[in-house]
C-alpha cells in the first residue's frame, strides 16, 4: 500500500547517508513521476501523430505548414523547459509535478475540439501545437526533482529508468493514434466523425478527437497521485543562486552533448512520420507513416533504460563516446537511402532510422550519468534541467531545418549531412573533456 504524503517538505534528506535516506520513498517517487512524465511525452508528440492525418481529413494544409506544426511543440518544449529548470529548488517536487501535469489538460482539450472542424484557422493549430510543449517542459523540472532523490551510485539507472519510460509516451502515442481514431470511442458524448479520404473516390469515417481525448482520465489519475503520494526534498535556492551554473564550460559541452542525443531523439520522433511521407509517399502503395515511425521513439526509449544501468557500471563518458560514433555513422547510412527509386529501398531507410534512434537512447542515458558526476548535487539539478531545455528544441530545429532543406534542395540528404558534421564536433568534445586518458573531468 502506499502511504499519503503528510506535509510537503521533508525536514532531511541525504541519499548518500544510509541512515537518512528513505529507498521506499524514493523509488515511489520515480514511479509516480515518470507516470506523469510519460503523459506528458504523450501530450509533446500527439501533434506529430495527428499532422500526417489532417490533410487527408479536409485540413486545406501544405507540407510547410504540416512542418511548422511539428515544430511548435518543440519550440514550445524547450522554451518552457528553461523555465521548468529552475522550479524544483522552489516549489519543490509535490506541486510542481502535480500542478505541471494539470496543465496537460490544455493542449489536450485544445485539440480535442479543435479537430472536429477543418475550418479551424491555422493561427489556432499553431497556438494548440505550441501549447502542447507544455508536456516537454515538464520532463526539466521531474528529471531534477528525482535526481535529488537517489545517491550518485544509483543516479544512472534511476534516471535512465525514468527518463526512458517516459520517452515511451512518444511510441505510445504515435502507436495508439491510428487505432483509437478509428472508432467511435465516446460514442456521440464528444462529437461525431469526420470524413477521411485515403485516395482519391475512397472515404471513411475518422474520429480525430479520441487522439487526446483518451489521456484525460490518466491526466487526472496522475495529477492525484503526484498530490497525494509525494514529498519534496529540502533542495532549496533562489532563482539568482541556480545561475552559477552558467559559469561553467562543462555546463556548455554538456548542453552540445545531450542536444547531439536527446536533441536527435526529439528532433527525429517529431519529423520522422512526415520524413515517410515525404520521401516514399510517391510511389503506389506507399507505406502509411504511423504503422512505422512509432518504432523509432521505441527503440530510443529501450536503449536509454539499458544503458543506465551499462553506465554505471562503466563510467558515462566511454557510453557517450560509443553513442556519438554510432549516430554518426548512422546518420550516414540514412543518406544512402533518401533519394529512393523504388519502395524495395525502404526497410533499409527505417532500419538506419532505428539505429539513429538506437545511438541516441544510449547517449541520452550516458550524458545523465556523466552531469551527476561533474558537478554537485544542486548544480548538477540545475544542469540537467538546463541541458534537458536546450534539447527539447530539437523537434523545432529538426522540423525547420528538414522544410527549409526540403525546399532548397527538393531532399533531405544535405540535412543529415549538416547533422554529420555536428556529430563530429561532439565526439571530439567528449573525448577531450571527459573520455581520453588524462580528461580534465573523467566521468
Amino acid at each position: 500500500m502506499l502511504k499519503a504524503a503528510k506535509g510537503t517538505w521533508l525536514k532531511e534528506w541525504d541519499p548518500e547517508d544510509p541512515k537518512r535516506w528513505d529507498p521506499a520513498l524514493a523509488w515511489r517517487t520515480l514511479w509516480i513521476t515518470t507516470f506523469n512524465l510519460t503523459l506528458s511525452f504523450i501530450t509533446w508528440y500527439v501533434v506529430s501523430a495527428l499532422v500526417v492525418r489532417l490533410p487527408k481529413s479536409g485540413f486545406p494544409l501544405d507540407t510547410t505548414q504540416l512542418f511548422w506544426l511539428t515544430a511548435m511543440p518543440g519550440l514550445a518544449g524547450g522554451t518552457l523547459r528553461i523555465v521548468w529548470t529552475f522550479l524544483p529548488p522552489i516549489l519543490g517536487t509535490r506541486h510542481l509535478v502535480t500542478f505541471s501535469t494539470l496543465l496537460l489538460l490544455v493542449p489536450l482539450l485544445g485539440w480535442g475540439f479543435a479537430v472536429q472542424n477543418p475550418n479551424t484557422p491555422y493561427w489556432v493549430l499553431l497556438l494548440l501545437a505550441f501549447l502542447a510543449g507544455i508536456g516537454g517542459g515538464n520532463f526539466s523540472g521531474f528529471m531534477p526533482s528525482t535526481s535529488y532523490f537517489f545517491p550518485k551510485r544509483l543516479q544512472g539507472t534511476a534516471l535512465g529508468l525514468q527518463a526512458g519510460i517516459g520517452n515511451f509516451g512518444v511510441s505510445v502515442v504515435q502507436f495508439v493514434t491510428p487505432w483509437v481514431i478509428g472508432f467511435a470511442l465516446f460514442g456521440s458524448l464528444l462529437g461525431g466523425p469526420q470524413t477521411f479520404t485515403p485516395k482519391p473516390g475512397v472515404s471513411q469515417p475518422i474520429w480525430l478527437q479520441n487522439a487526446t481525448f483518451i489521456w484525460v482520465p490518466f491526466v487526472l489519475v496522475g495529477s492525484w497521485l503526484a498530490w497525494v503520494y509525494l514529498r519534496s526534498v529540502p533542495v532549496r535556492a533562489n532563482l539568482r543562486e541556480q545561475f552559477d551554473i552558467f559559469r561553467d564550460k562543462h555546463t556548455w559541452v554538456m548542453t552540445s552533448l545531450y542536444i547531439m542525443t536527446f536533441g536527435s531523439f526529439s528532433g527525429f520522433s517529431a519529423i520522422f512520420p512526415l520524413l515517410i511521407r515525404e520521401v516514399y509517399g510517391k510511389f503506389d502503395g506507399a507505406p502509411d507513416p504511423l504503422k512505422y515511425a512509432f518504432l523509432g521513439p521505441l527503440v530510443g526509449s529501450l536503449s536509454r533504460i539499458l544503458a543506465g544501468p551499462i553506465t554505471d557500471r562503466l563510467g558515462g563518458a566511454i557510453v557517450t563516446q560509443v553513442s556519438a560514433i554510432g549516430i554518426f555513422f548512422s546518420a550516414l547510412l540514412v543518406t544512402l537511402f533518401t533519394r529512393p527509386t523504388s519502395l524495395e529501398q525502404f526497410p533499409l531507410f527505417v532500419l538506419a532510422m532505428l539505429l539513429v534512434f538506437f545511438f541516441s537512447g544510449v547517449g541520452n542515458a550516458s550524458t545523465f550519468k556523466q552531469m551527476p558526476m561533474i558537478f554537485p548535487p544542486r548544480q548538477a539539478g540545475g544542469v540537467i534541467g538546463w541541458t534537458a531545455a536546450i534539447g527539447a528544441y530539437g523537434p523545432f530545429i529538426f522540423s525547420t531545418l528538414a522544410a527549409y532543406t526540403q525546399k532548397a534542395t527538393g531532399g533531405f540528404t544535405a540535412f543529415f549531412y549538416g547533422l554529420m558534421v555536428f556529430y563530429a564536433l561532439n565526439l571530439f568534445l567528449n573525448w577531450y573533456y571527459y573520455a581520453r586518458k588524462g580528461a580534465e573531468k573523467p566521468c
